[in-house]
């Protein structure tokens, strides 16, 4: 089939590693696949065009409301990914709340990354569905009567469509890990862009991997940390990632960067003692950034599942995150890593990790296990190949 996938492609996000890898899997099943950026789309008309110019059959989309919501109407059947942002942020407006309860009633197929998500999906708009048949009856609006009603009728069970109810066709399939660390990464070059100028052999260094947006909370544990480092100068917190939000990057920036003397002070003095920000990373050197680090950290205020806190584990090394619903289904305290409610219980976990080797070697090793075993990447590619399948013939002309 000829697919179109519709995703937010900032570069080096979650959401665009996310989009390339399924579109790989989708493509090496024969498929072409043709991603685009759904903020560069404007309108429901532009994507007609696209399909038509583009003579495309089927759709996909990551995020109901950011890409979900352009794909109605247009006579092609579609899946839909549930993003973190649709669940934790675009579900409390109203207006947005009710697009994508259409999209879910209009879509094949939808997955989430963790049975909390599918509850949380179930919770919103499984009544609302099971009322709404003008959503699905629009996918084949050239079909009878009778045929449209045994077509809704049918559950999805090896190739069949689903009823329009939430739960019969929200599947759940966590995200697959792969990290493809860059050989000729220099750590002690990283450490100097980051303005430590320290042997590595002394330092801890924690990697706050996440695009600088409200939502992912960067400054969260930036005064705690300051403080920290004030009483041990061998710990800072590196903050990587892109500039997302224009303003929100001001605002880090001005509570991080070099104060403005810096130019002039021999000891490149912070404005806050301990915590470095770096822009965005190619995914290569970013993973094996993530391999030397002492650990990673995730302090968003929302996630669906983070691929940073993934990534670590999958390349041995602790995880320390924010304790939320996203966080906690792939972290369990003490087992596979350590969450923390409060900046200061950040910063009591942390002296924790750092004074106990027997700790962070557990953790590691249950980290990986757990990695190896429910986050296969194989397993993800066979489930979306297995998904797209239900998109093929019934195109509704």
């Amino acid at each position: 089939m000829r697919l179109l996938f519709l995703a937010v492609l900032r570069r080096h996000t979650g959401n665009a590693v996310t989009a390339e890898r399924v579109r790989d899997h989708l493509e090496a099943a024969g498929h072409v696949c043709l991603l685009k950026d759904a903020f560069d789309l404007e309108s429901s008309s532009e994507v007609a065009h696209l399909i038509r110019a583009e003579n495309l059959e089927a759709a996909l989309a990551l995020h109901l409301y950011r890409g979900g919501r352009l794909l109605q109407g247009h006579g092609i059947p579609f899946g839909i990914i549930f993003g973190g942002t649709d669940l934790n942020e675009d579900v409390k407006q109203r207006e947005k709340n009710e697009v994508m309860g259409r999209v879910l009633g209009e879509a094949r197929f939808a997955v989430a990354f963790t049975e909390s998500m599918k509850e949380t999906a179930q919770t919103q708009w499984d009544h609302d569905l099971r009322a709404q048949t003008s959503g699905m009856t629009r996918i084949a609006s050239n079909s009878s009567n009778h045929q449209s009603t045994e077509w809704q009728g049918e559950l999805f069970n090896n190739i069949k469509y689903p009823q329009p109810h939430a739960r019969d066709k929200i599947y759940i399939q966590s995200q697959g890990v792969m990290t493809v660390p860059n050989a000729a990464f220099n750590w002690n070059t990283f450490l100097h862009r980051s303005g430590i100028n320290q042997s590595a052999d002394n330092l801890h260094i924690f990697l706050l991997v996440c695009g600088l947006r409200q939502v992912k909370d960067p400054l969260y544990l930036v005064d705690a940390f300051s403080e920290w480092h004030r009483e041990e100068p061998n710990v800072y917190m590196v903050i990587v990632g892109p500039e997302v939000d224009p303003v929100f990057t001001r605002e880090v920036k001005a509570k991080v960067k070099r104060c403005p003397a810096a130019e002039s002070c021999p000891c490149s003095c912070f404005r806050t003692a301990g915590v470095r920000l770096l822009g965005e990373m190619p995914q290569g050197d970013l993973h094996a950034a993530l391999r030397n680090c002492f650990a990673v950290v995730n302090s968003s205020m929302s996630e669906g599942m983070s691929a940073a806190i993934l990534e670590a584990m999958d390349l041995e090394v602790p995880v320390l995150a924010r304790n939320i619903p996203g966080n906690a289904a792939v972290v369990k305290h003490e087992v596979t890593g350590l969450l923390f409610s409060d900046p200061q219980d950040f910063v009591q976990l942390a002296k924790r990790l750092v004074r106990e080797p027997a700790l962070e070697k557990e953790l590691v090793a249950n980290g990986r296990e757990y990695v190896r075993r429910y986050h296969s990447w194989q397993a993800e590619r066979d489930t979306y190949q297995n998904l797209v399948r239900t998109l093929e013939g019934s195109t509704g002309e």
